[in-house]
């Protein structure tokens, strides 16, 4: 059971006395719960939600009457044990982070504040050190303190509405050593619209989902856009991709993480697809692929489609960095590349060739 689903149910039995709070971290591999999932254990021995379908709770329960009796958390990780065996672990093959930690009447204040966020529909996430202090940090857009050198870590992550990992035993000569900290992001992921159906298409949402964005891909023709063609987007929609950006648009479910990146090759598409995308200035990101004779071709008819000049400032085309890529995964990497650059601030130069903090 993910957090966000027993957060009023810790919040009551915290508020008794301390719980054990059990959190999936991080996994490698095919699993049965996401980063976020978890379960909490009271000092009766009740345990409410779930962490792997019945796999490996018996072996956290034990960790967690531990952590209750020092008060010091503790992290258990779990590989793959064969289900004819004695070894405690998962028989799917996979590998799962489990963080344990101790909750108590002295996190309700931030535990209110975090109800409070998520019901009203503001992004928020909930930093934890992945260390023997557990200790919490509620992070927002706006939130400008430091916080272990990790809070820009924390920060891009919520701006992608994706959980996981970030800090790292390894710093900067002259900075403080970067705790492991785990976020959980209680926010919609940042979306990735697609438009076209295409082997480009295909590698993009593969890359997409990777870094964690919501991937919809959109295109006309029925043959062609079929979940079974795109098994890694969230959603495949048979529709004129500009008609569908104006809906999703009215809709309000296109925000300032949104990236959109036009791949169809055909002037019918692409056109009226990127003059939909421009005209929403929410939208992060749009770029379109083809050669420079296409870019140029293209923008003539952008601008006789009546684009002004300041909104083609914002295509990115030809789009993708230059990586000398030929392959739809290449050419994926590369475009991905540049929404980082770009969504980052960031130069996308080598970082043999730039100075100064590699985290900025």
């Amino acid at each position: 059971m993910l957090m966000r689903a027993m957060l009023e149910q810790l919040t009551a039995l915290a508020g008794q006395g301390p719980v054990a709070l059990a959190r999936v971290v991080d996994t490698t591999g095919p699993g049965p719960r996401e980063a976020g999932a978890a379960m909490i254990v009271t000092r009766s021995g009740e345990v409410v939600g779930s962490l792997s379908g019945g796999c490996i709770e018996a072996a956290v329960v034990e960790t967690a009457r531990q952590v209750l009796a020092t008060g010091q958390a503790v992290t258990d990780r779990f590989g793959y044990a064969d289900g004819d065996g004695l070894a405690v672990g998962l028989t799917c093959g996979g590998e799962m982070e489990v963080f344990v930690e101790q909750v108590g009447p002295e996190h309700l204040p931030l535990l209110s504040e975090l109800h409070r966020r998520i019901t009203e529909g503001s992004p928020v996430a909930l930093a934890t050190r992945l260390d023997a202090t557990a200790e919490w940090k509620l992070s927002h857009t706006g939130t400008t303190e430091p916080w272990h050198g990790v809070d820009r870590d924390v920060l891009a992550l919520l701006a992608a509405g994706h959980s996981g990992v970030v800090g790292a035993d390894e710093c900067e000569a002259d900075a403080s050593p970067r705790p492991r900290v785990f976020v959980q992001v209680f926010a919609t992921p940042a979306r990735m619209i697609l438009a076209g159906a295409n082997d480009f298409v295909r590698a993009l949402s593969r890359t997409g989902r990777q870094l964690g964005y919501r991937v919809t891909v959109v295109d006309a023709r029925e043959t062609f856009a079929t979940p079974a063609r795109f098994p890694s987007a969230h959603e495949v929609v048979v529709d004129w991709p500009h008609r569908y950006l104006r809906t999703e648009h009215e809709a309000g479910r296109i925000d300032g993480r949104t990236v959109v990146c036009v791949l169809t090759h055909d002037t019918k598409f692409d056109v009226p697809t990127i003059v939909a995308a421009l005209s929403i200035t929410e939208i992060a990101f749009v770029g379109a692929l083809g050669s420079r004779r296409t870019h140029a071709e293209r923008t003539d008819r952008l601008r006789a489609a009546g684009v002004t000049e300041s909104s083609l400032a914002r295509l990115k085309s030809p789009l993708g960095l230059d990586l000398n890529a030929r392959t739809p995964d290449e050419t994926a990497i590369s475009i991905a590349a540049q929404i980082l650059a770009d969504r980052g601030n960031a130069s996308a130069r080598p970082l043999d060739r730039t100075d100064g903090p590699i985290h900025r």
